[in-house]
């Protein structure tokens, strides 16, 4: 009876880095810092080196608002995934909130100027919204009105948008209580 190979795991490597002393464990980290831009980001945001958010937001900004004139396509998953690394990597509240917003801005905006009717990047951007104004909800009271203002500001472009997206966010910011129904 052949015996069925299993992938290694998380489990497996853990193991083996038991064997490890500091020197070499610092080198591993050394080589994984050197092999990849995305775990350099990873380390910088985890041990708080630089404007953590930098790398994040030309991230979001890059799939959210992409440059039309060299048809670069937008990607709603890429520009999420940016928020998701983070959130691994740090996950501060604050900086998590400040990300989603920024998202927000961006989409509306791009959506906004370019005129974009695509029911996918709609939904995401009011399903991020929501998530935002969630995130700033838990947040202390000095964090939320800057962030609260900055998707007032979104919520309003929006209803240029189409696709019911502005009436969504009226919902949305009058379920978690924020004022401001102004167009």
């Amino acid at each position: 009876m052949a015996t069925k190979k299993v992938a290694p795991n998380w489990s497996d490597v853990k193991a083996k880095l038991g064997d490890f002393d500091r020197a070499a464990l610092i080198g591993l980290v050394h080589d994984l810092y050197a092999a990849s831009k995305n775990n350099q980001t990873f380390l910088h945001a985890r041990f708080a080196l630089g404007d953590v958010l930098k790398p994040y937001n030309a991230t979001i900004d890059r799939w959210l608002w992409p440059d039309v004139v060299k048809h670069q396509d937008t990607s709603v998953a890429k520009a999420k995934k940016a928020i998701s690394d983070y959130k691994k990597a740090i996950g501060q509240p604050e900086g998590l909130a400040e990300l989603m917003v920024f998202y927000c801005e961006l989409a509306a905006g791009f959506s906004n100027d370019v005129g974009l009717q695509d029911e996918g990047y709609c939904d995401a951007l009011v399903r991020m919204f929501g998530q935002a104004l969630k995130t700033i909800d838990a947040l202390p009271h000095h964090f939320r009105s800057a962030l609260t203002a900055r998707l007032d500001a979104v919520r309003n472009i929006s209803h240029n948008c189409g696709y019911g997206v502005g009436d969504d966010m009226d919902d949305l910011f009058a379920e978690f209580g924020f004022d401001g129904r102004s167009r």
